[in-house]
Formats: structure tokens, sequence, C-alpha cells
């Protein structure tokens, strides 16, 4: 498939600015999803692999569309109410984290033995945990949602398995491997509460986050035409104009008849594609009820978790989000593609780094990976963006 086929250009490029990054620690503001696929419990992308893209389901030839300007297709996937579907995700990634600092999630190696030791909870049901196995690698995630009140995610692997399920009020998350699970029910008039972490590995949840806001920051053009899963789609390319961002250009694929992100694709500025994430198999017909019901197997250990248990995965921090206000203290440099975030880290926290995932630069200590980046400098304070490490040792200076 010819992936850069410009049977669709548009007239008049638009210009948008994804949203900024999220402060460590903190959720998003609240806000209307960029595009309302419910999705909650299927886990979106986060960042990619250099070991190959993954293939969409493709026809030979780019589908013949009509034309379409930015603007009306950017327009077309905010305005798209689909969250009644079926299918497959796959996943291509490789962030680049620290080895030391995937094997601490996981429980092993010298952090994740550290950790156990001082109590801290890693590897079984957790959803944040699981989700940091999907930033590395390639992964299949079979999704299912059926309004904003149902969804499941399932992720399989050789010997083991793990789901995430939403059914109303009960929120269950379940390890096969460790036979662990997670069980929370939401109150009433706690809304469409929904599991978080490996939910946030979808396109749909992907693409919002570059979508949702708009300004002068970002190139929007349409860059021809796709096949994805079956579904005939025209792809938008992605541009920052600001110099010092990680990330050179995001493609996003969006059905031409839905308006829903089929498949998106991060490229750093390195030349790799930090991210591959797109649906392998999809269709919008309205799963069975019983996808949703789960009961915990014969000898599971249950434990009975709280709303926090359900909080907001690592991909919050791999890629752009808008700052929201923050207790801690972290505060923002800059705008667009190139916000820093930055607040105090603790003598603690750079000893950590220095001495397990980081390597010294001048003024402190840089941990690094394809997307995010975070300086602790020698004083404890600590820098954090999707930007490169001179746009962090630059703010850290100023």
């Amino acid at each position: 498939m010819d992936h850069d086929s410009t049977a669709a250009q548009d007239t008049a490029p638009i210009r948008i600015a994804p949203p900024e990054p999220t402060a460590p620690g903190t959720r998003p503001p609240k806000r209307r999803a960029a595009v309302r696929v419910g999705v909650p419990v299927a886990v979106a992308a986060a960042v990619a692999t250099g070991i190959g893209l993954v293939p969409a389901l493709a026809s030979d030839e780019a589908p013949d569309l009509p034309a379409i300007s930015a603007q009306d297709l950017v327009a077309k996937a905010l305005a798209a109410d689909t969250d009644t579907f079926s299918g497959t995700v796959r996943i291509s990634a490789d962030l680049g984290l620290p080895t030391a600092l995937t094997d601490a999630a996981g429980g092993s190696g010298p952090l994740g033995r550290l950790a156990r030791g001082a109590g801290a909870e890693v590897g079984g049901a957790a959803p944040q945990l699981k989700a940091v196995e999907l930033l590395g690698g390639s992964h299949t995630l079979s999704v299912a949602a059926d309004g904003p009140d149902r969804q499941k995610v399932v992720l399989a692997g050789d010997g083991s398995g793990y789901e995430l399920l939403h059914d109303g009020t009960q929120l269950w998350a379940y390890d096969r491997a460790s036979r662990q699970a997670l069980h929370y029910t939401a109150p009433a008039a706690a809304g469409h509460e929904r599991p978080s972490g490996i939910d946030s590995f979808t396109p749909q949840e992907v693409a919002g986050r570059f979508l949702a806001e708009s300004s002068a920051t970002t190139d929007v053009t349409v860059g021809g035409t796709e096949r994805v899963a079956g579904h005939d789609a025209y792809r938008l390319s992605v541009k920052p104009k600001q110099a010092g961002s990680t990330i050179q250009e995001v493609r996003i694929s969006i059905d031409a008849e839905k308006g829903v992100p089929l498949a998106v694709q991060v490229r750093t500025v390195d030349g790799a594609t930090a991210l591959d994430v797109r649906f392998g198999t999809l269709s919008y017909a309205k799963p069975d009820a019983g996808t949703f019901r789960f009961a915990a197997p014969k000898g599971t250990e249950v434990t009975e978790a709280g709303a926090d248990a359900f909080s907001a995965g690592p991909l919050s921090s791999a890629l752009p989000e808008r700052p929201a206000a923050n207790d801690g203290g972290a505060a923002a440099i800059g705008e667009g593609w190139t916000t820093v975030l930055h607040g105090d880290a603790g003598a603690d926290a750079a000893g950590a780094l220095a001495k397990f995932a980081g390597r010294h630069v001048d003024g402190g200590t840089l941990v690094s990976t394809r997307i995010v980046n975070a300086l602790v400098t020698d004083d404890g304070r600590i820098y954090l963006g999707a930007v490169t490490p001179e746009t962090l040792q630059k703010a850290a200076r100023n």
C-alpha cells in the first residue's frame, strides 16, 4: 500500500496545536472526548517501534474518495459520535524507555526489587502497570464497546492474559498469570466511571490528544487515502511548526464515512516511528451484552479497590496533553509542542534516576526516551516534556 498517496489533497491547510503535557501525577482536565468512541477500557497507543510498522489490513490501491479539506476532516473527526464497535487494535511501540524502569513496573530488575522491598505495588492486575508492557514491542488487543457504559479490552500473551471490563457501575481488572483481580463498584452518581491504564491505547484516544485544540503552532494537511481494517480512510498529516519538539509528524487515518480515527503513527525527529497503533479488524455492529460480563475464576485473589486503582496510565505522560492545575506546584514553560513542565523532584528521585536509568549531563541527570525526556537537576528540580534534551537544558538554565 502506498502510505504517501496524495489522492485527496486539501485546498487550505489549517493549523492546530496538540494539547500540551500533563503534569506528572495529575489527571487531564475533564472535557468532552475529542472523538466520542467510549473506549475507556480499550487501550490505545502511546509510542511506537523501530522494528517496523504494524501493517494495515488494506487493499493494494488507495481508495478513490472525494476531495476534502483539512478543516472539514478535522471537524468530521471531532464530531464523530460512534461508540459501539468491536475488533482488534494492533500496537507496535518502542518508546525507548530505560530497561530499569520497565523492569520495575513488573517487579523485576534492581528498581523492581527495591519497590517490592518498600512495599510498593508492582505487577499483578494494576492497569497502570500492565500498560507499561504496551510501551515496547508488538501487541494485539481485542476491544469492544457499547456506549459509555460498557467497554472491554483483552491483552493476550504466551501463557498469560489480561482483561479490563466496564459494565455499568462494575469495573474489573484481571491478570491470568498472577491470578489476581481488582474490582470496583462505582457510586451510581459517579456517572460513566471506567477503567484506565491500557485503555489509553486506542487510535481514538491517541488521535484526540492531537485534534482537540487549535492554534498556529501546527501544520495540518490531508495526506492521501488508504484502507484500514477494511474501511476507506483519509489520512491527516500533523506537523509541529516549532523547533525543539521530539515529534516530527503525526499521521492520523480517519474513517471516510464515520469520522472515527482508525490509525495513528507518531514519527520522531530521529527518523523513528515511535508509535503505530491501528485497528486490525473493526465492526460497528453492537456487541452482545454477554461480552461485558465477568466472573472471577476459581482461585483468583480478588481485591476490592478504589477508583484510584483505575486512574490514568503512563500514556498520560507519553503524549502531549494540556497542563492542568497541580497541587504539587508543577508549572509550565513555553507553549504548544515545546511545553516543558517543571517542579520539585526531590533528592531521592534524582539519586535513583542517576543510578538506574539516567546519564549525567551538564547540570543534572537526563532520562531519555524517543518522545518524552526528563532532566533532574543537581539541586532536585525536574523538567519534563516531549522535547529534546537541549530544550530541557535551556529551560533549566532560564
